[in-house]
Formats: C-alpha cells, structure tokens, sequence
C-alpha cells in the first residue's frame, strides 16, 4: 500500500469513526430517550439495545479511528448499521410526508455499510495500531 492509500484509509476511518462515537457518547446521557425510542419501534428489551447501542457506537468507533481490529470493528459496526437503518429508517413505512427524509437516511447509512465493508475486506492500512 502506497503512503498516499494509508493516509486515505486514516482519513476514512476517521470519518466513519466521528460518526458512531459521537451518537455512541449522546446516548449515555438521553438513555431514556433512547431506551425510549427503541421501544416505540415495538423491539423488545429495548433498555438492553440502548445500551448494546452505546457499547457498538463508542467501541467498536474507537477501534476503527485507532485502527484496532478494524476488521471486526467495521464488521459490528456494519451489522449494527445496517439492523438500525432498516428498523429506524424504514422509508417505506412512514407517512407520506416523512418518506424523502428517511429514504435519504436510509440511503445514506447503506452508504456507510458499504465504507464500513470495504474496511471488513481490506483492513485498517499502515498508520493504524493493526498495521494492515
């Protein structure tokens, strides 16, 4: 791998990391909130996916920026991502009026699933605790 691509894969980790961190650390303190909303989607134990969600987000988020395990760090992420997107973002299950916002979310998180599998596939590069 040139230095070129090891800079991109830092970046990129980056990127995705400061979007699961973030949300991750938010939760803690609107536990609540989002306990709240997990059940209003009519999932069960949702105290328990609350807290699953803040383990998943800051964690394995961690480990991508850092680039430890990333393969199995962008793997969870990816899995989590993806059941979140499809239960949360369920454009075609909305009203009318909230269809567009949550299609361009729903399409959005695919997006992110797919950056997350591209690192699951080909690792964290060289300027990563992992080194691959």
């Amino acid at each position: 791998m040139t230095a070129s691509k090891d800079v991109a894969a830092l970046v990129g980790r980056i990127l995705l990391g400061i979007v699961f961190i973030p949300a991750g650390v938010g939760k803690i303190g609107g536990f609540a909130g989002t306990a709240g909303y997990i059940a209003s989607k009519g999932l069960p134990l949702p105290e328990v996916g609350a807290a699953l969600a803040i383990a998943v987000e800051i964690l394995a988020g961690i480990a991508l920026v850092v680039g430890w395990k990333t393969r199995w760090a962008a793997l969870a992420l990816a899995v989590f991502t993806l059941a979140a997107t499809v239960f949360f973002h369920a454009f075609w299950a909305v009203a009318p009026e909230q269809q567009m916002t949550q299609q361009l979310m729903f399409m959005k998180n695919i997006g992110i699933v797919g950056g997350l599998l591209a690192f699951y596939a080909f690792g964290a590069g060289r300027i990563s605790i992992d080194k691959q």
